[in-house]
């Protein structure tokens, strides 16, 4: 199965967010930023001057940028092209081989190029938890919540957030630094996500109270 065609949609509008069932804030001390799979490969389906995908670019900088300013870690996900089908797993029977080795694939979007600072993870299935130290390298930092960004928000966004949870890690959900194949698939993971295994929240929410 190939990667679907995504049309504009509009970001959820803040007012309208689902409500908090628990009363986690975000404090700059325990908190670290993760930016999940912003590739060229997954960010070719989206018109990439149009929403969602302009503004949430812009909204990942915003926080990328706070990040760096206030000391908070930030770390990305990447897959890696050519992948072994040993490596890929049954992700090959739902999505096909995956990417290229060639930096129209693997390339990180270049507004958000990572700084030399930044921590750059090995991406093998949909959550960043998996076969990768990032819970390690927050646990040795002494952060225990997790700021999630990226694409998509149903797959890799939503199911990394439910494993921090189940990992005692606290995750914030940015409703309009997320994007996924269309508004209802948005919709469907801030919805699972708030009632489940994270705050849903706001760039600007975030901006404000770090």
């Amino acid at each position: 199965m190939a990667l679907p065609t995504i049309g504009a949609y509009a970001l959820p509008e803040i007012e309208a967010l689902p409500k908090a069932r628990v009363p986690w804030q975000a404090h700059r001390d325990r908190v670290a930023l993760l930016i999940h799979d912003m590739q060229n490969y997954f960010l070719a389906p989206f018109q990439s001057d149009s929403t969602p995908i302009k503004p949430v670019i812009a909204h990942i900088d915003a926080l990328r940028r706070q990040a760096h300013s206030l000391g908070i870690p930030v770390f990305y996900t990447a897959q890696e092209g050519n992948q072994d089908p040993r490596d890929r797993g049954l992700q090959r029977d739902f999505w096909g081989p995956g990417m290229r080795a060639i930096p129209e694939h693997q390339d990180i979007h270049p507004a958000l190029t990572p700084h030399e600072t930044d921590f750059v993870l090995h991406k093998w299935r949909y959550s960043a938890f998996q076969r990768s130290n990032l819970e390690t390298l927050m646990r040795v930092r002494n952060r225990d919540q997790l700021i999630v960004t990226g694409i998509y928000a149903h797959i890799g966004c939503l199911m990394t957030s439910a494993e921090a949870f189940q990992r005692d890690i606290e995750p914030f959900f940015v409703a309009d630094a997320v994007a996924d194949f269309s508004r209802e698939k948005h919709d469907l993971a801030i919805t699972y996500a708030a009632e489940r295994c994270a705050v849903v929240t706001s760039t600007n929410h975030l901006l404000e109270n770090l």
